[in-house]
């Protein structure tokens, strides 16, 4: 049985879609950031204080050659896994690998209440969400299917991706 691998930038919708695909499909959900935390027993923002974002790179390759080697799970991707083209190439191998987008402002509005994000500690994080995505734009194409989230109910993405996920 295959995976479903849910891709995209922070506030596109990762976390909670693969909860509500838990909940229809009744699959284990592995949030890749979830499980890096609690192998190092601290925060991603601890982590990138800490020991630096390259360190944290390389924990998250590590951790897709992993979970590549998973069966019909659904796995929640970091919104930086895509950096590392790797990674895209490894989680297919045995999953179904959907991109989540979203626009700036979308992301913006669903993500300002949250601490957490330690590429958003700026003066303007709606600009610093467009150039991140700007940057990476390039990285999310590779991923084989994408979903826009934008004004859509999290049943609505589900029902897109069981379609997607149905046919292959």
């Amino acid at each position: 049985m295959k995976n479903i691998v849910l891709f995209g930038f922070m506030g596109t919708g990762k976390s909670l879609i693969a909860r509500k695909l838990r909940d229809i499909l009744g699959l284990e959900v592995i949030d890749m950031d979830t499980l890096i935390q609690q192998r190092e027993g601290k925060s991603i923002s601890k982590i990138f204080a800490e020991n630096g974002e390259p360190y944290f790179r390389e924990i998250e390759k590590k951790t897709a050659i992993e979970l590549a080697e998973q069966q019909g799970v659904i796995i929640s991707t970091g919104g930086g896994v895509v950096l590392n083209e790797e990674n895209i190439k490894n989680l297919s191998k045995n999953g179904v690998c959907v991109c989540l987008q979203a626009e700036p402002e979308t992301i913006f509005e669903r993500v300002k209440p949250e601490t957490h994000r330690p590429l958003l500690q700026t003066d303007n994080p709606l600009e610093t969400i467009k150039n991140i995505l700007n940057k990476r734009k390039i990285n999310y194409l590779k991923v084989p299917y994408k979903i826009v989230t934008d004004n859509k109910t999290p049943e609505q993405i589900c029902e897109e991706i069981l379609n997607i996920y149905n046919k292959i």
